[in-house]
């Protein structure tokens, strides 16, 4: 007997980090209708991808200060093409189906937990939303690039608009400046060329600062098919660097 579960990967971590994968998952299920409108692709290689970037965060919780810390994480095993959990629910599946609302519920439901439990024992929760894109795709004439961070024009990262001389000095800038210094090409990152730039998607808007609840911050991160399925020494590059930001940045308190 098929249960919600068996679609939803998931685990409560005790740092205020969650990973989410909306569109990484390969189960079909026969009882699922699929989708006739919208986006069905899936984002190849964004499930390994994260759970990597946990492991690494884990290591490094465990070697710099010294203790079994992991982040909490969240993680579809179902195509995008049957139910797409990165899109408001009028959306996201076909409503005859009573299992894809319920797998579609309890995706939600299970962030929405994480968020409240992290900010009542933290203090503030940061979640980070990963996709994927292929680099043969990116518009004609726009600068070319392997990572795209979305935060809703930064109201995902705060409730309120701030100066434009403090865009920098947060998670967001953190990750631009750190892998500019690397020569990683990033987006937004050069502000007098075109860039290849998307806001986020339905989770980062919805469970971010200006939305949910002020100190509930989201990242739609973007890798380029290169990071996640053809360069192998790039991807360990790129993993290590993002978890080395996330840990520095969960230990600055």
């Amino acid at each position: 007997m098929l249960e919600v579960r068996d679609f939803v990967e998931f685990e409560k971590g005790d740092i205020p980090l969650i990973i989410s994968v909306p569109h990484g998952g390969v189960i079909r299920c026969e009882k699922i209708p699929e989708r006739s409108n919208g986006i069905f692709g899936i984002d190849k290689g964004t499930t390994e991808f994260a759970k990597d970037l946990i492991k690494l965060l884990k290591i490094n919780f465990r070697m710099r200060a010294n203790g079994n810390t992991i982040p909490s994480y969240v993680i579809s095993k179902i195509p995008r093409g049957q139910i797409d959990l990165n899109r408001d629910k009028a959306l996201a599946f076909v409503h005859t189906s009573l299992l894809a609302q319920e797998i579609y519920n309890f995706y939600h439901n299970k962030i929405q937990e994480i968020i409240h439990s992290n900010l009542a024992s933290h203090g503030r929760s940061l979640l980070i939303d990963i996709h994927g894109f292929e680099k043969k795709s990116r518009p004609p004439g726009f600068r070319d690039v392997d990572l795209i961070l979305g935060t809703n024009n930064l109201e995902s990262l705060f409730s309120k608009s701030i100066p434009k001389r403090d865009w920098g000095k947060n998670i967001r800038g953190k990750i631009i400046q750190k892998f500019l210094q690397l020569d990683i090409p990033i987006a937004p990152g050069h502000p007098r060329r075109r860039e290849y730039v998307l806001t986020g998607g339905y989770i980062t808007q919805r469970y971010g600062a200006s939305h949910f609840l002020e100190d509930s911050k989201t990242i739609q991160i973007e890798f380029s098919d290169r990071i996640r399925i053809y360069d192998k020494q790039f991807r360990e590059l790129v993993l290590k660097t993002l978890a080395n930001i996330l840990f520095e940045n969960l230990m600055d308190v």
